[in-house]
């Protein structure tokens, strides 16, 4: 007869949705050790601007996990320092303990093989036993082993974003909610914050980097690659997906209200891009073009639109962003299904 430990472990590495597995971890821990409640935090934004975002929450008497929206507005979330405990859990990488309102709360780092990314928080009756809190941390070893092989399925080796086979499904999920799904037990009541908003699809090309290959070889391009992922970073919120297609193309999903706002999002990375020193090269640029996701979109049909939009720009003088909707409005574009298959997409 297995252990309970090993049955929840079998459970934790049996999905492959980072959503799922944060909430199936606080759900080991509230059957392994009973707590008041358990948590998952993970400290989001920029240093200096750091904020803390609930991933899955679970009180004793809950049966469904809570968790903040993946679009929530940064600035209506904790700021890090607001929680001095949780934040220097998180930078000693250690464990915290103290006593808060009759109960323990016990605080540990929650890790990737790159980074600390968050905290796991025990309210319990009484302080961990240290074999408790041993039990705790070889679990924390083995999702932190398996977070691991998740990026190595998920992510671009070079760049670390989000590679091309982990678009479709993120698509669905993210843009059309998807099918139902273990995801779902999450309270949807606290994922509403971005409800009434738009999904944009953004496709980025660099512009002329076969020359860069050409003149400085591929060792430079490369470069210039994993410098381009750094500024996308910089340039959109930690909420955005940011994915490399291949090559010199990467795409974005963002959350704006409008096409104006989306376009904002999307000219700040062009300008951050333009005006960055990338070294032995000096300037690069890139062409951008943009779409809106609708309901019966396709991943395929998104990209299309975006894809023509950015083939609009590079044929009108590179370094700019094109909306898809406003170019064909205005004549520079027909709409995709006028065009049919007679276009040819780069």
């Amino acid at each position: 007869m297995t252990s309970p430990v090993v049955d929840h472990l079998a459970e934790l590495t049996g999905f492959r949705d980072r959503d799922v597995l944060d909430v199936t971890l606080v759900g080991a821990f509230k059957d392994l050790l009973d707590p008041e409640a358990v948590a998952i935090y993970r400290c989001v934004g920029e240093a200096g601007s750091q904020h803390w975002i609930t991933r899955a929450r679970l009180s004793r008497h809950d049966r469904i996990a809570v968790a903040d929206s993946v679009w929530s507005d940064l600035s209506a979330l904790p700021r890090a320092e607001d929680w001095p405990a949780h934040f220097e859990c998180l930078t000693a990488q250690k464990i915290t303990a103290f006593p808060a309102e009759h109960r323990a709360v016990t605080l540990f780092p929650l890790s990737t093989d790159r980074e600390v990314v968050g905290v796991l928080e025990l309210h319990t009756g009484a302080p961990l036993s240290q074999a408790s809190q041993r039990m705790v941390m070889s679990i924390l070893r083995i999702y932190r082993n398996f977070q691991a092989l998740l990026d190595y399925s998920e992510r671009d080796s070079l760049t670390g974003l989000l590679n091309r086979k982990t678009f479709d499904e993120s698509f669905m999920k993210i843009v059309l909610g998807g099918p139902q799904s273990p995801a779902a037990l999450i309270n949807q009541d606290q994922r509403q914050n971005g409800v009434g908003k738009a999904t944009w699809l953004g496709v980025i090309d660099i512009d002329h980097f076969k020359a860069v290959n050409d003149t400085y070889g591929h060792l430079i391009g490369d470069e210039v690659l994993l410098l381009l992922a750094r500024l996308m970073r910089l340039s959109f919120r930690f909420q955005d997906r940011l994915y490399r297609f291949g090559g010199e193309e990467f795409v974005v999903l963002i959350h704006c209200a409008t096409a104006a706002d989306a376009k904002v999002a999307f000219e700040r990375l062009r300008s951050n891009v333009e005006q960055y020193a990338f070294p032995q090269v000096g300037q690069i640029t890139v062409s951008v073009g943009f779409t809106e996701v609708f309901p019966t979109d396709s991943p395929t049909d998104a990209f299309e639109r975006a894809d023509r939009a950015v083939y609009f720009s590079k044929q009108n003088g590179r370094n700019q962003v094109g909306c898809y909707a406003e170019l064909v409005d205005s004549g520079g574009l027909l709409k995709a299904t006028e065009v049919g298959s007679a276009v040819e997409f780069f």
